[in-house]
């Protein structure tokens, strides 16, 4: 066939969907007995952190996307997950429910583990879990993260682990717990175990970085660190910076030797539970050597181009979550909302490079440029969800593209419109008014909040930029403070 797409989760059901409506010979193939098997035991105390807003005043279900981080993207206005419930942060269970009637009618084959990826001439031969042999043209992985990052400290692996670490916190009771790791796992589960424990310390090397600030939702979420307030109030909870040098198990309890970061001073601790959340990893073991993709970014993702294809194999692709490696920590293809415009992306690029399709676009004309392009950025979820990662992309003669990743337009002379946070916007406090104050009267800097950015290209590089204005309400209409200077800018490069 075409292609085989490993995985029925959310990115593996949105290529399938864009496969099954364009035509393609394809099948996913899914080791569980439904789809979204990852959700069936992650988050482990069920409470996801994407946004669910239903009611958003708009009745536009383009814009509508915005505040929906766990729509599928198709036209059946029954299939948004707004439909399912009305929780901001939604039950992992109901994700379940939505995924498994998205995939009704696509081609999914359940129980079926791929356990060997190998070249064969014309393609790929995958081999699964009892004997069935599939050969595709192409390969798409999108099976999400298959492993736990197991950090190399003498003594991890008596540790417990967050894929496996009990989630009633009675058994906890009166207990010392280390947590390791300072991200979304970490602090879910020491808000678990607040009620119960008797000392919980949760630490890492790093300074824990929040997603209100940096913007990158895959950082410290306000819903998670309510922690923190038990540590600076000073209830028996602490967050240690440093690193964990040795975890020894004795009979009755932990003792770990950890290098204070902010002084020199090494201390032995000793704690009745140690779990560790460390985050995740790609599990590549499935591959052959022959078509084993090059890692990266501590050998945890597969290097991609900027196609989603592997640097190192031809014709074997990526999508979901697994593609992060192309903006790690910067924007937002980790996660459900902003992968799935990634994955409309790759269909189209699948398209031209082995079907002869153009990717999609309209004709515009000159003086119409300026009005296109506001339309779109007032209505655009792709742009605004991806920001700084895709862009809409327009030519002298008219013809208008729409999300198409930055480092991958193919045009040499062209404007980009993308939205974007200003360069340093997690510099300083957004709290901080009198910080905030200061930044702004400096005119050197660009707008922190998310404002419509232009680029003019020629011969492939950046020859002219076009900032415009933040806007509170993200109202980009104004004649004067959008449309002139956007027209004036394109007349004086086209």
């Amino acid at each position: 066939m075409d292609y085989v797409v490993i995985g029925a989760g959310p990115a593996g059901l949105q290529l399938a969907h864009l496969l099954d409506r364009a035509g393609r010979d394809y099948l996913v193939v899914e080791a569980g007995p439904t789809p979204g098997t990852f959700y069936r035991t992650f988050p482990r105390h069920r409470r996801m952190i994407s946004i669910n807003k239903p009611h958003t005043g708009w009745n536009d279900p383009e814009k509508d996307l915005r505040v929906d981080w766990n729509s599928l993207l198709c036209d059946d206005p029954e299939l948004r997950f707004t439909r399912y419930t009305g929780r901001y942060f939604p039950d992992a269970g109901d994700y379940l429910r939505y995924l498994a009637d998205f995939a009704r009618g696509l081609d999914v084959r359940y129980g079926t583990r791929v356990s060997r990826v190998r070249r064969v001439t014309g393609g790929f031969e995958l081999t699964c879990d009892g004997g069935d042999v599939l050969r595709a043209a192409r390969v798409v992985v999108a099976t999400g993260f298959g492993a736990e990052n197991v950090v190399p400290i003498p003594g991890v692996e008596t540790a417990e682990r967050y894929g496996d670490v009990p989630v009633d916190p009675a058994g906890f009771t009166d207990q010392r717990v280390l947590i390791v790791g300072k991200g979304n796992s970490a602090f879910e589960t020491a808000d678990n175990l607040t009620e119960t424990a008797a000392v919980i310390h949760v630490a890492g090397p790093r300074s824990i970085r929040f997603a209100w600030r940096t913007h990158f939702i895959g950082h410290l979420r306000a819903v998670n660190n309510n922690f923190l307030d038990t540590y600076q109030l000073k209830t028996q909870n602490m967050v240690l910076d440093g690193d964990i040098l040795r975890i020894e198990r004795r009979p009755e309890d932990y003792l770990v030797t950890f290098a204070y970061a902010r002084r020199n001073k090494v201390v032995d601790l000793a704690y009745d539970r140690v779990i560790m959340c460390t985050g995740f990893r790609m599990d590549a073991s499935i591959f052959d050597d022959g078509c084993r993709p090059e890692l990266t970014i501590d050998d945890r993702f597969p290097a991609l181009t900027a196609q989603w294809e592997s640097v190192n194999v031809p014709g074997l692709y990526f999508a979901g979550t697994l593609t992060q490696s192309r903006d790690f920590k910067r924007y937002t293809s980790a996660f459900i909302h902003g992968f799935r415009y990634g994955v409309r992306a790759l269909s189209r690029m699948l398209d031209q490079k082995y079907h002869g399709v153009d990717w999609p676009h309209r004709t515009v004309r000159p003086a119409g440029l300026a009005g296109a392009v506001l339309d779109r950025i007032n209505r655009t979820s792709a742009l605004f969800q991806q920001f700084g990662f895709l862009c809409d992309v327009f030519t002298a003669d008219g013809r208008y593209y729409e999300e198409m990743p930055l480092d991958y337009v193919p045009f040499p002379d062209c404007f980009t419109v993308s939205l974007e946070y200003g360069t340093g916007h997690d510099a300083i406090d957004p709290f901080d008014v009198e910080a905030g104050r200061a930044w702004e009267a400096d005119e050197s800097h660009d707008d922190r909040y998310l404002h419509p950015v232009v680029r003019c290209r020629r011969g492939g590089e950046v020859v002219a930029t076009l900032r415009l204005p933040e806007q509170i309400c993200n109202d980009w209409t104004d004649d004067k403070v959008y449309r002139e200077p956007l027209r004036e800018f394109v007349e004086a490069h086209a």
